[in-house]
């Protein structure tokens, strides 16, 4: 059987590349009965029909998975946020960075449009810039309207499979298009009643930027934690992470328990209050949700 990677999804069509060519593939309905669903990024077994379709017969074993965007075997998740027009959210990028760092999946931090914003609003991006870049996380600061601004970038997609995830209206779409032009992809002005972007991108696909595979996903606002459990989440902030063998209680949640790290990290400003606040509204979250059967 002929080998590739699935790198289009779209009506119940699976478009599979195979060396230099792509191939028309349908899911073989044993995936149903197992209820499998092969996803943009597997690396897949297929027999030819006819010429340029075909049946997925194998899926390779996934090295990571994404529910919302739907993709498999990421290197690396490049978080979208907007400095302004949706206003720059600490607490929707910490939901992003947790659900990435959950799948062990690398995270980069993209703050957009930053040329629509005053002086005084660029010293606060450019703080929290600092603070998470003191975490270990990279950021770069980015407007798509300066084209000149983002050759530098061109090195964090080679010999990578990149996703990008961000709220719907963040600029996802028009910063590809500066990356590769002839995309040409669909975007879209801010709702203004609702005050968020209007979704521009209805499927997911990988194109090929700048020596990488690249993931132009449907925009989402909207990131539960079902499929991670409250033991986890510790795990989710690297900074915690790193400190979590130093709290004298095995198993410490760094809520109410004494001669916890954590929690003397945050009073030394270690750790940024707003990140431990992040951490246990997200605890709480979790340890409220229905149990599932």
């Amino acid at each position: 059987m002929a080998e590739g990677r699935i790198v289009k999804a779209l009506s119940g069509f699976y478009y599979v590349k195979s060396g230099d060519e792509i191939y028309s593939c349908k899911g073989r309905g044993v995936f149903r009965n197992r209820k499998i669903t092969p996803l943009v990024g597997d690396f897949v077994q297929f027999e030819e029909s006819n010429p340029g379709e075909g049946y997925i017969m194998e899926i390779a074993e996934r090295e990571n998975e994404l529910v919302r965007p739907p993709i498999a075997n990421i290197n690396q998740a490049i978080i979208v946020s907007s400095a302004v027009s949706p206003d720059f959210s600490t607490v929707l990028l910490d939901r992003f960075l947790v659900l990435i760092e959950s799948k062990h999946i690398q995270p980069l931090i993209f703050i957009t449009k930053i040329d629509l914003i005053s002086e005084e609003e660029r010293r606060q991006i450019e703080e929290f810039k600092r603070i998470y870049e003191n975490i270990g996380y990279t950021v770069e600061l980015l407007s798509s309207k300066e084209p000149d601004s983002l050759p530098d970038l061109e090195e964090y997609f080679a010999d990578k499979v990149s996703v990008f995830a961000g709220q719907s209206g963040v600029g996802k779409s028009s910063l590809l298009n500066v990356l590769k032009p002839s995309l040409l992809l669909k975007t879209a002005e801010i709702s203004k009643s609702l005050g968020r972007g209007k979704h521009t991108t209805r499927h997911v696909e990988l194109m090929q930027i700048n020596r990488g595979l690249v993931a132009d996903t449907p925009g989402f606002s909207i990131l539960d934690f079902s499929e991670i459990e409250a033991e986890e989440l510790t795990d989710c902030f690297p900074e915690m992470r790193d400190r979590r063998e130093q709290c004298k209680f095995r198993g410490c949640m760094h809520h109410k328990e004494p001669k916890c790290a954590v929690k003397e990290a945050v009073e030394k400003e270690e750790i940024p209050q707003f990140r431990y606040d992040h951490y246990l509204s997200f605890l709480e979250e979790i340890q409220s949700r229905k149990p599932r059967y």
